[in-house]
């Protein structure tokens, strides 16, 4: 692989990484989710989605983790301490990746060797 081709395929897989760990997928786990309706789950995620930055999603996340402790101290429920970690980069990183096979035969791998 040239210098050209390698900085062509980092930057893809760069600029796919933070694609992916800005978007919030459907089946992200939720803090207190036992604690919902459906529709409180769903405008939750809408929520995140519609954050324009990590911070305003974290902030998202920090005061829903607030509203859940108080909803289980309501109901007499115990949930952890913490919220899971999921700010800056929770994506699906480098699976699949398979050390970059997908981009071509590249010299010395094709049919002609």
């Amino acid at each position: 692989m040239t210098t050209k081709q390698m900085k062509i395929a980092l930057t893809a897989m760069v600029l796919g990484l933070m694609a992916s760990s800005m978007s919030v997928a459907a089946d992200t786990p939720i803090y207190g989710s036992q604690l919902m309706t459906k529709q409180e789950r769903i405008e939750h995620l809408n929520k995140l989605r519609a954050a324009k930055t990590v911070e305003e999603r974290d902030q998202v996340r920090l005061q829903h983790h607030e509203q859940m402790q108080l909803r289980a101290k309501e109901k007499g429920v115990t949930l952890p301490d913490a919220p899971p970690a999921m700010g800056g980069g929770q994506g699906r990183g480098m699976v699949g990746m398979g050390g970059m096979g997908g981009m071509g035969p590249g010299p010395g791998r094709g049919a002609n060797r």
